[in-house]
């Protein structure tokens, strides 16, 4: 295993199916190295392997959310399976992180000139329009895992939601006309008695119960295409009521925004903390939160790396849930 290796990207566009190899080899059956997620991402993109360049940089940033080279990776796949406003939002992300790579702003202008011409392919004659890019993000705790759909002034009786033990269904009526949906076939069952959801201003929250309390490595089980999470019902795929090209730094800093100042409870609340901790914590803190919660199946979470840096880390469930390694 080449546990010392430097995955550079010189080294990967010298030979990017070797280097592919050489990082199946190094992350292994537990793939848990960021760094070499973000770089065997790189190493499908340039063998064109897209969707699979979308599952490794998505778990990159979920082991190490401040990464901002994955947010680059994931936009590069998503732009070149056509969904340009989950690259456009993630190049948007990604630029926030880390402003000084110009990177971002060049994919981010290629992004937006794709949607306008597709709009003004995709009309009429007598109209221009563009596509609103709908975000969803999931977190997990010991005993649920949330998804969250971010689109504004849902109404709730146009939106529905349906669980199955391993399968996800969103629905929703946007404020355009168009519908949105989510299909996800899940990584682990829930249960589906004890899995809601509710509509807020900035977002649709969907909370599903675990059937065991583990650690999900992924959102997504098999079967659940990339580059098929969202569709519109009509043939127009844009929303028909647009005359403009939105401006995205802004529309995006708006629903930031306004999810600073929406009042959380439960696990939304203590996930925002982490959240915030993490993002203000230094590096050791840093270290010390994705240790502790990689090592213990995410049942603890400690910013001690003083403590945590010396030992490993055991799982400690809820006295309520059994422990059960797969």
């Amino acid at each position: 295993m080449a546990s010392d290796r430097s995955f550079t990207d010189s080294f990967i566009d010298e030979d990017p199916k070797r280097a592919l190899e050489e990082l199946n080899v190094a992350l292994g059956e537990t793939a848990d190295n960021a760094e070499w997620l973000c770089q065997r991402a790189y190493a499908h993109i340039l063998l064109q392997n897209y969707n699979r360049a979308v599952d490794d940089a998505t778990k990159a940033q979920q082991l190490q959310p401040g990464m901002a080279i994955a947010f680059l990776r994931t936009g590069i796949a998503e732009y070149h399976l056509n969904n340009i406003g989950a690259a456009h939002q993630a190049f948007t992300t990604g630029k926030g992180l880390d402003d000084s790579n110009e990177a971002f702003q060049t994919w981010i202008k290629s992004c937006e000139e794709r949607m306008a011409t597709q709009s003004q392919n995709g009309t009429s004659n007598v109209q221009q329009t563009a596509t609103l890019p709908i975000k969803h993000d999931w977190y997990q705790t010991e005993s649920q895992v949330t998804v969250t759909i971010m689109v504004k002034n849902a109404k709730k009786e146009e939106v529905m939601v349906t669980f199955e033990e391993k399968e996800l269904r969103a629905e929703v009526k946007l404020p355009s006309g168009e519908d949105y949906c989510l299909h996800i076939q899940l990584l682990h069952p829930v249960v589906p008695e004890q899995s809601t959801y509710k509509v807020l201003t900035t977002k649709v929250e969907i909370k599903m119960k675990k059937t065991e309390a583990i650690r999900w490595e992924k959102l997504e089980g098999e079967g659940t295409l990339s580059n098929m999470k969202h569709f519109a019902s009509s043939a127009n795929q844009y929303p028909s009521s647009s005359h403009y090209t939105r401006k995205w730094d802004k529309l995006v800093g708006d629903i930031k925004e306004e999810e600073k100042n929406e009042k959380l409870e439960g696990d939304a609340a203590l996930n925002k903390l982490f959240q915030q901790i993490y993002s203000d914590g230094s590096d050791e803190v840093k270290r010390a939160m994705n240790k502790s919660f990689m090592e213990s199946g995410g049942t603890v979470l400690s910013t001690n790396w003083s403590d945590v840096g010396r030992r490993k880390i055991d799982v400690n469930p809820p006295e309520d849930m059994e422990w059960k390694q797969y």
